[in-house]
């Protein structure tokens, strides 16, 4: 019989109506993960990726009954507490023996190293790379992480297994810091399409300097975006890291054609359009996160899609990965990307978050200086 030590895994959703525990032997950490870039996973979580490792033992001691369920493809449900948005597992219906699969954003963040990135792949669906220009070393080991345009090949799913090469993509064929790309407005879309709006260009071109408000770039005049390393955004999403970016309720819209009502312009108006149920807002939902905050989500598939807090009547942190922009999945014709800069990251120190966050930033910093772009 095994003595060795064992490790506890713990996790759970926002609101903590869900929580999941195993163990471990010591041994068996870090967990590899899989880091996936696709569009799909992009528009389910919101952010730029999707990160999942196997839940260890098997998925009949795991209860699955209290969570909501989508349908992420044939092979694939997505379980999600329905309350406060949170994607805690994958499971494989075709296959009831495999793992399931738990989303790395809802562990907890202890000292010991639970989790090791050990590929990209969908890299390509991504079209300018999105954020794995600054994840090719997360693990603070110094060994570059591969990526794949799909994943490595597979004779059931007939991928390819094409390994992009480190200078991919060109930097040549990037939109760049200065330039934008030719649409006025982008796609804001979940996965499941239940909540879809567009979101509009800063419209007053001719304010330069302090008359821009904050979240605007004043050279571009793109909507600035960020990362961010909080508790509640990682929990809410299962991602370790999150992307918003921040606009005004004005420059969003409902979907061409699909509505002749004015987009709700500040977060009361938003509240009560949801709390009315109104078909305008699709599958829209929200959770108080706390008494002033606002996380609004896809009651059907679980994706992130703003932030709303009562200081800010008029304006959201909007999630970048449901943006369906032509130049790629960091839509640099649209946003101005605080490189090199984590929010709230003081949450991740002391435990396992705190290397990732580091390698992240450093990264982040060498890609926009190599590139040339500024500070924002």
């Amino acid at each position: 019989m095994s003595t060795e030590e064992q490790v506890n895994l713990t996790a759970h959703c926002l609101c903590r109506k869900h929580t999941f525990t195993t163990s471990v032997p010591r041994s068996s950490l870090p967990l590899p993960a899989y880091l996936c870039h696709c569009n799909s996973c992009r528009h389910l979580t919101g952010s730029l990726f999707s990160t999942d490792v196997p839940w260890p033992g098997s998925p009949s001691n795991v209860d699955l009954s209290g969570l909501s369920v989508y349908k992420f493809s044939d092979k694939l449900l997505v379980h999600f507490c329905g309350t406060c948005s949170t994607p805690l597992l994958f499971s494989h219906p075709q296959d009831p023996n495999a793992q399931h699969g738990v989303f790395t954003g809802t562990l907890t963040n202890e000292a010991q190293k639970l989790v090791n990135i050990a590929i990209h792949i969908y890299v390509g669906d991504t079209v300018d790379g999105g954020a794995s220009m600054w994840l090719r070393h997360p693990n603070g080991d110094g060994k570059e992480v591969k990526r794949f345009k799909e994943r490595p090949g597979d004779a059931e799913t007939g991928t390819s297994g094409e390994e992009l090469p480190h200078d991919w993509p060109s930097p040549s064929s990037l939109t760049g810091f200065d330039k934008k790309s030719p649409e006025d407005s982008v796609s804001i879309k979940c996965k499941c399409g239940g909540v879809h709006f567009r979101l509009h260009r800063y419209p007053h071109t001719d304010k330069t300097g302090d008359q821009l408000p904050w979240f605007v770039d004043r050279t571009t005049h793109k909507y600035k975006a960020a990362q961010c390393g909080c508790d509640s955004c990682r929990l809410s999403s299962g991602v370790d890291l999150f992307s918003w970016t921040f606009c005004d309720l004005a420059q969003i819209s409902f979907v061409d054609g699909a509505d002749t009502k004015t987009f709700p312009k500040n977060k009361a108006e938003l509240k009560t359009l949801v709390d009315a149920k109104d078909p305008s807002a699709g599958t829209l939902k929200y959770y108080a996160s706390s008494p002033d905050v606002q996380r609004y989500f896809c009651s059907s598939c679980s994706a992130s899609v703003f932030y709303a807090v009562d200081s800010r009547p008029n304006l959201v942190d909007l999630a970048v990965g449901l943006l369906e922009a032509s130049d790629g999945a960091r839509a640099e014709g649209f946003l101005a990307w605080w490189f090199g800069r984590i929010s709230h990251r003081d949450d991740t120190k002391g435990g396992w978050r705190e290397k990732l966050v580091e390698c992240v930033m450093k990264e982040a910093t060498e890609w926009r200086e190599a590139r040339g772009y500024p500070e924002v």
